[in-house]
């Protein structure tokens, strides 16, 4: 069994999804999931690249009026293509248009994060530059048909089928294109570690 870091105030994930979940857990902090469910509108005259960062703090201050004396942490990931956001699909026909889109192109995803804590709210976002290979239509055709496009902004992950064959390249980290930068997570997370010299002596 993974060791686990201790903490100074309880923690909880405003998120549930199976990628930032398990970014965490690889990264030794235990925590409770109590997911967000704040209206994720934006104003359309805003950056691209500020939308992450803003939905993330409105998902993490929700769930701090409800337990203001715990670490909460909220992100969001954005897809942007040419200026151009790509959100989460609505139907199968839009993932294929916007993978359609996507293929033999580089792109931005940027991730936002949200830490509120009982000394305060601190935001972060980190963005890596995707480049994809053209793809064949039937490998797009394949992806989408499986299914797991649809809870993902660009319509695609970068640990699945599409993601794992058609990356060329990644300029920043893999893991805030699979939704969660971590190090950034965790030089926010640190000051709330507790037994540091303890852990250096074991």
């Amino acid at each position: 069994m993974q060791n686990s870091l201790s903490l100074q105030y309880p923690f909880v994930l405003a998120s549930n999804s199976p990628r930032r979940k398990e970014i965490l857990r690889n990264a030794g902090f235990e925590f409770s999931v109590l997911p967000s469910d704040v209206d994720e509108s934006f104003d359309a005259a805003m950056k691209p690249q500020e939308v992450p960062v803003h939905l993330a703090e409105r998902k993490a201050s929700e769930l701090a009026r409800i337990s203001p004396s715990t670490l909460v942490l909220a992100a969001d990931t954005v897809v942007i293509l040419e200026n151009e956001l790509l959100n989460k699909p609505s139907d199968k026909s839009e993932a294929i248009q916007m993978l359609q889109k996507l293929s033999g192109k580089t792109h931005e995803v940027v991730t936002g994060i949200a830490l509120h804590t009982p000394q305060g709210l601190f935001m972060k976002a980190d963005s890596a530059l995707v480049k994809f290979r053209t793809f064949e239509e039937w490998e797009i055709d394949f992806y989408v048909r499986e299914g797991s496009c649809m809870d993902k902004a660009g319509s695609y992950g970068v640990q699945d089928y599409l993601g794992m064959v058609g990356i060329e390249s990644i300029q920043g980290s893999f893991y805030t294109v699979m939704g969660l930068p971590i190090y950034e997570v965790y030089q926010l997370m640190k000051p709330y570690i507790l037994d540091r010299k303890q852990l250096l002596i074991r």
